[in-house]
């Protein structure tokens, strides 16, 4: 790329002080950042959409939802080998682990309801009916608390794991994206996507304390927090970008252009970067410099409708879900370990 190119497909603007770069219609930056080195086939059906992922650290297991093919699947992380497919979540979305319970909670579409999945018997022994269209959640554990997002129910259903039962539903104004907790404030936070709020819910009392405006983005959906520096990762699907928000200040501080159709968003602290699964076939990787700087490494190009993933901290590998290849329907995990070198 000449020098005349890079100037063109960059543009260089002050937010709040701050300078951010925002790469533009460029999908490449002058390294790579994952390495492909494995990839684990999965007996549901080909072609099928895949949902959120998470990691059980507790057994080691990455938990996959197979929404289209109604299949939570948990995955061997140290030998890349399917432990146990898991029937009965109907259109599941969202997976999250309760280590103190040591169950898995699925939110299930098709049915609206919230599937408790006790991990040593590796089945379902409990649904909870909920709002429209459960989502991503997130679990509190000093509170034993898992926080649904009812995307289409204007809702957030609260769980108690330890009862396994819906103590209280937060209704919005708004669909609401994915939530997450901080464990350093001690808060949960959700995405108003529609209103491009970001709330904040003290899980002591499960009232919402605030709504404060990202500015510069449409449609909030995706959500990864660094709580140690006080930032939050949120994917504009409206305008595909990435806000960088700070949790103290309560304002966006950097905007960073990303591939089309952005939907998680993970954050590994270790290498400092941001993943964003986008669904027109990349992963838009962002690196945080400091809590101030941030700028975008690359967008790896990957299948097309790759929309989710997760990042293992401890090994910092990262694992992407693909429904096809090249147009042709499959069914299988992609395992990419990360090139630490930075460009």
């Amino acid at each position: 790329m000449s020098a005349v190119s890079k100037m063109l497909g960059t543009r260089m603007t002050y937010v709040c002080g701050t300078l951010v770069l925002l790469l533009l219609g460029c999908h490449r930056a002058d390294g790579q950042t994952l390495k492909k080195v494995a990839e684990i086939d999965l007996p549901g059906a080909a072609g099928k959409r895949f949902d959120y992922l998470t990691i059980d650290y507790s057994h080691g297991y990455l938990l996959s939802a197979h929404l289209a093919a109604n299949t939570l699947y948990v995955i061997d992380l140290k030998s890349n080998k399917l432990v146990k497919a898991i029937p009965d979540v109907p259109g599941i979305e969202g997976v999250e682990y309760a280590p103190d319970v040591n169950k898995v909670y699925t939110s299930n579409w098709h049915e609206n309801k919230i599937g408790v999945v006790a991990l040593d018997q590796m089945q379902v022994v409990k649904k909870l009916p909920t709002e429209a269209k459960p989502d991503g959640s997130t679990y509190a554990d000093p509170f034993h608390k898992l926080y649904v997002s009812d995307e289409r129910g204007h809702a957030v259903a609260v769980v108690d794991v330890r009862e396994d039962k819906i103590v209280k539903t937060i209704h919005f104004e708004s669909e609401t994206g994915m939530p997450q907790y901080d464990p350093v404030a001690r808060k949960v936070y959700v995405n108003l996507q529609d209103q491009n709020l970001f709330a904040v819910i003290d899980p002591a009392t499960d009232e919402v304390e605030a709504r404060h405006p990202v500015r510069g983005c449409q449609g909030n959906h995706g959500m990864a927090l660094d709580p140690e520096h006080r930032r939050a990762f949120l994917q504009c699907e409206g305008n595909n970008t990435m806000a960088v928000f700070d949790l103290d200040a309560h304002k966006a501080i950097a905007h960073l252009a990303t591939a089309a159709g952005g939907d998680v968003v993970k954050f590994d602290p270790g290498l400092g970067r941001i993943y964003v699964a986008c669904y027109s076939g990349y992963i838009s990787v962002i690196h945080e410099d400091d809590p101030n700087h941030f700028r975008k490494l690359e967008d790896f190009p990957v299948q097309k409708k790759v929309h989710s993933l997760a990042v293992d901290v401890n090994t910092h590998r990262v694992y992407a879900p693909e429904e096809q290849e090249n147009g042709r329907p499959v069914s299988r995990m992609i395992v990419y370990d990360a090139v630490a070198k930075q460009p």
